[in-house]
């Protein structure tokens, strides 16, 4: 067949059944990206004759004799097309997994056809934007400002990588074609819980092109925990590469290496296993109770399926309630969500010539899967390397190791290079997800609304492995119950083992499920005593002159290195009064309703975290950045070499930078937890400012004037009567055995604190349900902005996806535990058309405990988010909606049922 692929011509035979997505990339257009494989996504989008299509839709074969563009062909002579550079210009990305696709669908849109962007757009997904970033590049908005010596500092300063993004050329982590490659393929469990009697692999292994089948039987007998810690003592090692018991509906229980996926899913379903089906328990409540089934029999301690439990109490809570004058207690919950990074799971290992297991994955924690991998396999680290090239979003996913073991036991038992790629199905039921959480709030208060006491109980379902529960279920206690002054606190939390997908880390970290109740329950009580929204939560939010305190009496190594929840509340208050002139759709039936709700966050985990940084100076005058942090959207890249061009007077541009690796990157606790600035960003600092004074140091030793006369100058030391460019004292050193390096190590210790406050105006149809966002309204205290424009699109993307989490997301189980909607079209997350354009406001603060004075916004910006919206649909409605997702099936039910 003849295909036409970017102007050039091939003779080529697709496979049977291949699609076009994966045929053009077999052929090395890298640009076309996986997000779904079932035409959700838009991820694949190429051009066919000029139109955009979903090319894991098209067969292979259909595209003969027509023309295919891909990302990696819109470029003419060299020359970016318009809408590359406009996003570009606007930073239209933030990891940057979706963008080919939405340049592809964008670039084929007339002018006329822009004006509908919510249609155009509705086959584009991106999980990161919030797409406000993607609306300026399409409407010719350029917010990426110019790189200026000395001015990086505060820069909307756009990506480095940005121009391999827009063009296809970035590498993410399937972006590679090795040679003599092998696929595994996972045949899963399809009951919730069972003991595997016996595995029958002879019919798989004689398919040819087989060429190994894992059974528990094949691989160390080592427990382990799949989230990645610095202190692994804070997770269960209840997890083996492959058990004979399963624990939830999707646990990976026989692993199929072949030379071709094809071949070994065709052998996944060719193995015969006899299960012995054990009970299974769903619901946390049941699994607590003293006659549930025990799901993880092999702890040495009772025999329980609460995996942790933690309790807590400041003051006394019965003076506490005994004081009221109003008390408010309700049950509140948040269902179980899935990160949707449109780059799944995935890794690539190999042996290496040097004899070390190489392996490329995509992971926020490059070092800890190097540290627990040389653990399963008895290795020793640094016969392991990990790294990252770019990855496809992480949200907290990707703190986890769920591929890159069993890549690495095939690379050791066979030899040869092994990939595994999960597909969307696969995230959804074998990946982790948010912990689902059911929270009893009752809270006493004064006429005058003063809060007397605070009783939060939290009940986590884990699922069927504990990584991040006991971590989840702590800040689930933690700064929500922070954030209000009180004398009298006692908090409860469990977190429980149930027979369904694991929980993990996700952006909010188990506060943001607790920020919702309580902030749900603190309108309730407002309602109760007369007092607006504002009014009760002024009175009793923490003041920069408190003792930061929860419901431990330990000391805490928390603080305010800055204090900006004043200026924050009132933006909001401000903003929503004033309001945007977006009315509700006419009618009697439309009820219109306002919400807030704050959060606080401590900035890093109380667990411990640490990074490195190295820099040199190199001959070109130009500088070398090291650091071991992650990079997946969210612009950690960008951030430290401001970072570092602010410290040494030059241009983000005159930093390159390497990051995420193993071999070639200091030393890197993981990208989690709202630490890419405040651990890895100090890192960074500090080792400029070491590598500032060994460059000033030798000037002063080269010229004989006082180092302290010398300052650096793009491109230039200088001092009042002298000049040398960098490439001169570099040339000037060597020759003197001067060594233009640094190195230094930051701690997260102490912890600064970040606030947010969301503001809402919606409409509700009390006859349908539906809902219509009016007006959105967000403020945040993150110290001094780094990057302006990176800061509005974490938070954009946060309050997306809490728009998400509040109105459509949730993962549904059936009766037998398995995930009923696996899948983008059946679990929706928020389109163009679904999110309303936010009015983002910055609180005027610089933190001297962050990093140059800023302080974490990746994650905090998302907690108020779901509470805000829910406040509002009571104000709107009169009813309180206590668990999301708010459907208009859910809406028309309860307003019904009232009725």
């Amino acid at each position: 067949m003849h295909f036409n692929i970017n102007g050039k011509l091939f003779d080529a035979e697709p496979r049977p059944g291949q699609c076009l997505r994966t045929f053009v990339r077999d052929l090395g257009w890298f640009g076309v990206k996986k997000g779904c494989d079932q035409g959700d996504c838009g991820a694949c989008t190429v051009w066919l004759d000029g139109k955009p299509v979903h090319s894991c839709l098209i067969p292979a074969f259909r595209a003969a004799n027509r023309e295919v563009t891909t990302i990696d062909g819109l470029c003419t002579n060299g020359h970016l097309h318009p809408i590359q550079q406009a996003f570009l210009d606007a930073q239209g990305f933030q990891c940057g997994y979706c963008t080919a696709g939405m340049i592809m669908t964008s670039a084929s849109l007339t002018e006329d056809e822009k004006q509908d962007l919510p249609f155009r757009l509705k086959g584009n997904l991106c999980r990161c934007t919030g797409y406000r970033a993607i609306d300026d590049a399409l409407h010719g908005r350029k917010t990426v400002e110019e790189d200026v010596a000395g001015k990086a500092h505060g820069a909307g300063l756009g990506n480095p990588f940005g121009p391999a993004i827009v063009t296809g050329k970035a590498r993410y982590t399937m972006d590679v074609a090795v040679d003599n490659l092998l696929y595994i393929k996972v045949l899963r469990s399809p009951h919730a819980h069972a003991r595997i009697r016996s595995i029958d692999t002879k019919a798989a292994s004689a398919i040819p092109g087989v060429i190994k089948v894992f059974t528990w039987e094949d691989v160390p007998d080592r427990l382990f925990s799949t989230a990645l810690h610095e202190d692994h003592l804070v997770d269960p090692d209840d997890t083996r590469v492959l058990d004979n018991v399963v624990r939830f509906v999707g646990q990976r229980v026989v692993a199929v290496v072949a030379e071709s996926e094809q071949i070994a899913e065709a052998a996944c379903r060719k193995v015969q296993i006899d299960y012995e089906i054990l009970p299974a328990v769903f619901d946390p409540m049941v699994a607590m109770e003293s006659n549930a089934p025990i799901l993880h029999d092999k702890r040495n301690y009772t025999k329980t399926n609460i995996y942790a439990e933690i309790h807590g109490e400041v003051g006394s809570l019965q003076e506490g309630f005994a004081e009221a004058d109003a008390i408010h207690e309700m049950t509140y919950s948040t269902p179980r969500v899935q990160h949707v990074h449109l780059e799944t799971h995935g890794t690539i290992a190999w042996k290496g010539e040097d004899g070390r297991i190489h392996v490329r994955t995509s992971s926020q924690g490059p070092f800890i899967v190097q540290q627990k991998l040389a653990h399963i396999f008895g290795l020793t680290a640094n016969q392991l390397h990990v790294f990252t090239e770019r990855v496809g979003g992480g949200f907290g996913g990707k703190q986890e190791m769920v591929t890159e073991d069993l890549c690495v036991l095939a690379v050791l038992k066979i030899g040869r290079p092994v990939k595994w790629e999960f597909t969307r199905e696969e995230q959804f039921i074998a990946a982790t997800t948010r912990h689902q959480m059911t929270t009893h709030v009752k809270l006493g208060a004064k006429k005058d609304g003063t809060l007397t006491a605070i009783q939060v109980r939290v009940v986590s379902n884990t699922g069927g492995y504990g990584g991040h529960g006991g971590e989840t279920l702590g800040a689930s206690l933690g700064s929500p119950m922070s954030a209000y002054r009180c004398p009298n606190k006692k908090a409860d939390g469990y977190a429980v083992y149930t027979n369904v997908v694991p929980g993990g880390g996700f952006r909010g970290y188990g506060a943001s499920q607790s920020t919702y109740a309580i902030e749900c329950a603190i309108d309730e009580l407002g309602e109760l005593l007369g007092l607006d929204r504002f009014a009760i939560r002024r009175k009793n939010m923490i003041q920069p002159t408190d003792w930061i305190e929860s419901v431990w009496k330990d000391p805490s190594d928390v603080g305010f290195g800055s204090y900006g929840l004043d200026q924050c509340m009132d933006y909001v208050e401000k903003a929503l009064a004033k309001g945007n002139g977006v009315a509700k759709p006419d009618g009697e039936e439309w009820a219109e309703g306002t919400g807030i709700a704050m959060a606080m966050l401590d900035c890093g985990p109380p667990t411990e975290h640490r990074s490195g940084a190295v820099m040199v100076l190199k001959p070109n005058g130009r500088y070398h950045l090291a650091v071991g942090s992650t990079e997946m959207g969210n612009g950690s890249v960008t951030s430290h070499r401001q970072i570092a061009a602010s410290v040494l007077g030059t241009r983000a541009n005159n930093i390159d930078i390497i990051n995420a690796d193993t071999d070639q990157t200091p030393y890197d606790t993981g990208t989690f937890a709202s630490t890419g600035t405040v651990v890895a960003g100090k890192a960074v600092a500090l080792t400029a400012a070491a590598l500032k004074e060994n460059i000033l140091t030798y000037a002063g030793r080269f010229t004989g004037i006082d180092p302290a006369a010398w300052r650096i100058e793009d491109g230039f030391v200088v001092s009042d009567t002298k000049q040398i460019t960098l490439v001169e004292l570099y040339a000037a050193g060597i020759k003197d055995g001067h060594r233009f390096e640094a190195k230094r190590k930051a701690y997260l210790s102490p912890r600064t604190t970040a606030f947010n406050v969301q503001g809402i105006r919606l409409a509700v149809h009390r006859v349908t349900g539906e809902i219509q966002i009016l007006q959105s309204v967000h403020a945040a205290d993150i110290g001094k902005l780094i990057n302006p424009v990176q800061c509005l699109g974490q938070i954009d993307g946060s309050i997306g996806m809490g728009i998400g989490w509040a109105l459509t997301e949730n993962m549904v189980h059936d009766s037998q535990g398995r995930v009923v909607n696996p899948s983008l079209r059946n679990y929706r997350i928020p389109a163009f058309a679904d999110l309303p354009k936010s009015d983002v406001f910055f609180a005027d603060t610089y933190d001297t405990l962050g990093t140059l004075g800023a302080k974490s916004q990746g994650e905090c910006a998302i907690n108020p988010v779901v509470p805000a919206i829910a406040n509002a649909i009571k104000n709107a409605t009169g009813v309180r909606f206590p668990h999301p997702p708010f459907t208009a099936a859910r809406i028309y039910s309860q307003l019904n049922n009232r009725k």
